[in-house]
């Protein structure tokens, strides 16, 4: 009998698929070639992370293979979008400005500070109650020396959607670059890169049911070279220099095809198990307020403030079930999340906001459960 919580969480992590497992194995034992290497073993290996670049290219519509460069982590691919990106076009002489939001994944916002202490302007705009950042904001921020605008396209806490299309059309008229941290998004939403108008889009694997350690960053053709942020053996393409982890590459490539042509029926299923788990709170708990965009969101996001309790609280109350405090900053701190800040909530009221993250193998029955559970540590025990 399994007497684990239920996993609610998947805006954290996401378990390894199965069949992501099975793709990979050979990788870890027998097929153990390094890519750079002219034998049958290098060859072996090089093809496999081919196969991969391709996978994840058409998960989002690249143009080609070429525009895929495999990275550690979603952190990783971030700093190399930015970084790279900003030291190169400054050292062209294109400018110095960068604008993000205030509710960027804290891999993009240490980036920007790090940008700011080398002598960058980083500009971060508001957004509004609903998480979403308003394309007008966007027009009055940017300006003549402005070479990159960053702006995620799921929030992780809250799971609001950006209006990347309407954001794009202000960047590609100015001719700035665009990136996006899409980590959130391709197991349940449709990503391509043309539609959304992204010059440089970040991928990561744990967050798609491939394991941790690996991502990856969309270059698209003709965008300005990045400046390499790890120099060394000049693997994919002189841009990120280090022996490429095969089997974690293999992973990303099998999550990839799995996502791109499972992704719409996963979202309906999840998005339906979340709503019923939403009408079953809001039923039981009068005031429960629900936070993010209701029509722009991630299907299996809810991030919740509960009237009377804290999210400690509902975690300790709650320890069959596995989900995250939504006013905790990522190091594990007490402070008001900045996402949550930002969007209008008092201190007191991130303290009191949980995010669950529903994904593909949650089941009703862990719904009923976590329904149960929840209005059952929320209920005051009568006398």
């Amino acid at each position: 009998m399994n007497d684990r919580p239920v996993y609610l969480d998947h805006q954290a992590t996401t378990p390894v698929d199965p069949r992501v497992v099975e793709a990979m194995l050979p990788y870890l034992t027998s097929e153990f070639g390094n890519p750079s290497s002219s034998h049958a073993y290098g060859r072996t290996a090089a093809a496999a992370v081919a196969t991969a670049r391709t996978r994840v290219a058409a998960l989002i519509g690249a143009a080609g293979p070429d525009e895929i460069v495999f990275t550690s982590s979603g952190t990783e691919s971030n700093h190399l979008a930015l970084t790279g990106a900003a030291q190169a076009l400054r050292a062209a002489g294109r400018g110095d400005h960068i604008v993000t939001t205030a509710i960027e994944h804290p891999a993009t916002q240490a980036t920007c500070d790090r940008l700011a202490g080398d002598g960058f302007r980083v500009t971060r705009l508001p957004v509004g109650p609903d998480g979403r950042l308003d394309p007008a904001g966007l027009v009055h921020a940017v300006g003549p020396d402005t070479v990159l605008v960053s702006v995620m396209h799921a929030n992780n806490e809250i799971g609001t959607l950006q209006p990347l299309p309407e954001l794009a059309a202000v960047t590609r008229e100015r001719g700035i670059l665009l990136h996006t941290d899409a980590a959130q998004s391709p197991a349940t939403v449709a990503v391509d890169v043309d539609a959304l108008g992204v010059d440089l889009l970040t991928l990561v694997g744990h967050k798609m049911y491939a394991p941790k350690g690996v991502g990856a960053l969309y270059i698209r053709r003709g965008t300005p070279a990045l400046r390499p942020q790890l120099v060394g053996g000049g693997q994919e393409h002189g841009l990120r220099a280090a022996t490429e982890n095969v089997p974690g590459i293999v992973a990303l490539g099998a999550a990839a095809e799995i996502a791109r042509t499972e992704h719409a029926t996963d979202a309906a299923r999840i998005r339906a198990l979340r709503d019923r788990l939403l009408g079953a709170l809001t039923t039981a708990l009068p005031g429960l307020r629900l936070n993010g965009s209701s029509r722009h969101r991630l299907p299996g996001n809810l991030s919740l403030t509960f009237p009377s309790h804290t999210a400690d609280r509902l975690m300790t109350a709650t320890p069959g079930l596995a989900f995250s405090a939504g006013s905790a900053c990522h190091s594990g701190g007490t402070a008001p999340s900045p996402v949550l800040t930002a969007i209008g909530l008092t201190p007191d009221e991130a303290a009191r906001t949980v995010r669950l993250g529903i994904g593909r193998h949650t089941t009703g029955a862990d719904i009923t459960t976590a329904a149960e559970l929840l209005v059952t540590a929320t209920t005051p025990v009568r006398p």
